[in-house]
């Protein structure tokens, strides 16, 4: 049988890929899956290769084992990436990313609707190390450059934005960050590489949260850091520093969802899309916010760049008490009350960007609530919801 091999695989499709990328069968006695490597010390044949005179595939465990070494090599096969790099977290993943980008004196753009962790990491821990950071609207676009300074090396987009779903231009922010010489660093959970190609357009280092649609069954905490040739060299050697490592079994775990990843996104898209459309037309919302629909306002951007959606949406409903919304959500049977989502799980959470929101202004016309669909039948979640909105209904 011909051995499938990553030049080999350049013109197939993704969902080929992500069956065969970062697997080996010959180089584990020909079980299909790579084995879980649990270890620090790393034994060298000889003097030459502990001292690094002739070469040796792994050091010592922070560096890397085979399944680290697995997965990172079938992230950057279908990212498109010179190099990936693991950490622990997403929320670790996009830190390591600026990190690896900026130095004291610096100064970086961020996107106002980024994950609020990261909007923390940037007012708090790069404060501290003498880095300016300015929020910019998401809808800049091109007009990001009069934020510009002699020393911003770095600009932070997230499409769609986290819990307010707004689309950024990212190819016209790229192309004023790179006359720039800036850095250009994406948060790309929400989408993965399979739905948007990050470094095709325009992104220098990609962060995803593995946690999500990676693992796909809420088990396992995870981040992933590409970068383009460009960077690559900078980023192993950010990451190597800080030895923030990925845990052996988490690795594992992500590799195993890796190989039905699109069977899964394509079901969260059918779910997502669904009952963002059914919720559209209840009396109790006044907009949902979800750029594969074609009434959001980010949805010629999202059809431009982006091949397909996931389960991740916002509503706004109508004005409502706090009382009638917690009544609303707290007998909710098959949305769980949390913060994570892309889980097999369907999940809901109460949110307002009004406290953090400084480049621009949240104001919605009423209560906001983030869905994430998950794997149960579509009837039984609108069925859940609609007695959800009775309960809303009868404390107005």
């Amino acid at each position: 049988m011909t051995k499938s091999t990553p030049q080999s695989r350049k013109g197939m499709r993704a969902r080929t890929k992500l069956v065969y990328a970062g697997r080996e069968p010959s180089e584990q006695f020909g079980f299909v899956n790579t084995p879980i490597y649990r270890g620090s010390t790393v034994l060298f044949p000889d003097t030459a290769s502990l001292e690094g005179r002739s070469s040796s595939r792994f050091r010592y465990g922070t560096y890397g084992t085979p399944t680290t070494e697995a997965l990172e090599k079938a992230w950057s096969e279908i990212s498109g990436a010179a190099d990936t790099v693991l950490a622990p977290s997403g929320l670790a993943a996009c830190c390591l990313a600026m990190l690896t980008a900026l130095s004291s004196g610096d100064h970086v753009l961020v996107t106002d609707s980024a994950y609020g962790p990261t909007r923390s990491f940037c007012e708090h821990f790069l404060a501290r190390m003498g880095i300016e950071t300015t929020f910019y609207d998401p809808l800049a676009g091109a007009n990001i450059e009069a934020l510009f300074k002699p020393n911003t090396k770095a600009v932070l987009v997230e499409a769609p934005g986290s819990q307010t779903f707004e689309m950024q231009d990212i190819p016209a922010i790229a192309e004023v960050a790179h006359a720039r010489d800036a850095c250009v660093i994406m948060d790309n959970t929400w989408a993965t590489p399979l739905f948007f190609p990050a470094h095709e357009r325009g992104i220098d280092l990609s962060a995803d949260a593995g946690t999500k649609y990676l693992s796909g069954h809420s088990d396992l905490l995870l981040g992933l850091v590409s970068a383009n040739e460009k960077w690559a060299k900078r980023l192993r050697q950010t990451f190597q520093l800080f030895s923030n490592c990925a845990g052996p079994e988490d690795a594992w775990l992500a590799l195993r969802g890796l190989r039905t990843m699109h069977l899964r996104l394509r079901e969260a898209e059918k779910q997502g899309l669904a009952l963002a459309r059914w919720l559209e037309n209840r009396p109790e919302v006044s907009r949902v916010l979800h750029p594969a629909l074609e009434s959001d306002p980010g949805h010629a951007i999202w059809k431009r760049d982006f091949l397909g959606s996931t389960g991740l949406f916002s509503a706004i409903l109508k004005p409502a008490s706090q009382q009638a919304v917690e009544a609303f959500l707290d007998g909710l049977e098959l949305f769980g009350l949390g913060y994570s989502w892309g889980g097999y799980e369907s999940l809901v959470i109460p949110f307002d960007c009004r406290s953090y929101r400084t480049a621009t202004v949240w104001s919605p016309e009423g209560p906001a609530l983030r869905f994430s669909v998950g794997l149960e039948d579509i009837e039984d979640l609108k069925a859940d919801l609609d007695q959800g909105f009775a309960r809303m209904r009868a404390q107005a």
